[in-house]
């Protein structure tokens, strides 16, 4: 029998709704499993662990992903895998943040959640969590079948880091057009095997040094010069620069030189596309190639949430910004296709 620890972060899942207010607001995870009597009949072990101060996932940060993972690496070698009760709205953001912390992982870490509490009627709830504990569970020859940070949602299990959220009134929150989904739940699970990471054989590291010294230019037609200065030499380390298409950009004097003199500064600048499909191609265009030449990495079909926690990480590992642009641009857990 699988043994499988459930971490309560908080979110809508953990919700009911005030009698008094008609504000939702969070229960513990003992009034969460009167709801989900079906939990008993798994062939699974389950143990839970919740946050001391349960969350809305809008108040997410770092230092609580540093928390969360500080319990994964507490109980990973006494458990076969982890469900994660996380709110839906930053839950992309959490789970990219911990493919990259949790380095050299052999077991599942699913995260799940719901559209609607899992008191109401029409829930949601129900389905993910027993889905998200089932997958989970799964073994093949004594090994996890998903050893890798997923999202579950509606039917469907993501790779963590490949995923956003893209609606907030349907069941179907997320999306993952650049990766093929990982499970897909009907009458059978269906498990997309050549998609899944092989894990490898090395010890388990989990990183938990985390640095947020970042800004976001987020690309416009007229943008202005004043808009692009203050974001360029605001006093963070990187940049992650949200550009058009195959990651074009204006080809302006001064925005080219902005950009130039915030990399040899030491500034650190990722481009991603605002596209949600597709890749960045610096080069590509002649409105690309200066940008590759000067030094800006190519973020390829990474998501933002994949790009901002890569960021995050990376910061955290290294202090040379040339290798961290280096490393940017390389596959570390399976966030990007190369082209």
């Amino acid at each position: 029998m699988t043994k499988i620890l459930i971490i309560y972060t908080g979110g809508t899942i953990g919700m009911m709704t005030d009698p008094k207010t008609k504000a939702l607001k969070p229960i513990n995870f003992e009034q969460i499993m009167d709801n989900v009597p079906e939990l008993e009949r798994l062939n699974c072990q389950i143990e839970v662990r919740s946050f001391d101060h349960i969350i809305d996932s809008s108040n997410m940060n770092p230092e609580i992903w540093g928390e969360l993972a500080a319990i994964i690496e507490k109980y990973y070698d006494n458990v076969d895998g982890f469900v994660v009760l996380h709110g839906s709205d930053t839950m992309a953001f959490t789970a990219s943040a911990m493919s990259f912390m949790l380095e050299n992982l052999a077991k599942p870490v699913i995260f799940t959640g719901s559209q609607l509490p899992i008191s109401a009627i029409r829930t949601d709830a129900k389905e993910n969590l027993m889905t998200a504990i089932e997958i989970t569970s799964s073994m093949k020859e004594g090994r996890a079948l998903v050893p890798e940070v997923g999202i579950y949602f509606d039917y469907k299990l993501f790779r963590g880091n490949r995923a956003f959220k893209y609606n907030s009134s349907k069941f179907e929150a997320f999306r993952s057009p650049n990766y093929p989904v990982l499970v897909e739940s009907g009458v059978h699970l269906r498990f997309s095997e050549n998609y899944i990471r092989k894990p490898v054989d090395a010890p388990f590291k989990v990183h938990k040094n985390l640095v947020n010294d970042i800004a976001v230019l987020k690309l416009y037609p007229g943008i202005s010069p004043k808009v692009v200065d203050t974001i360029v030499n605001s006093d963070v380390r990187a940049i992650v620069m949200e550009a058009f298409g195959a990651g074009n950009t204006t080809t302006d004097t001064w925005f080219i030189d902005m950009l130039k003199k915030a990399i040899d500064s030491g500034k650190v600048i990722l481009d991603i596309s605002q596209c949600k499909v597709g890749t960045v191609e610096l080069g590509r265009y002649e409105t690309s190639k200066q940008l590759k030449d000067m030094g800006v990495a190519n973020g390829f079909d990474m998501t933002y949430e994949s790009a901002i926690t890569k960021t995050m990480y990376l910061l955290g590992q290294e202090t040379d910004p040339v290798k961290v642009t280096r490393l940017l641009e390389q596959d570390l857990r399976g966030e990007l296709t190369w082209y």
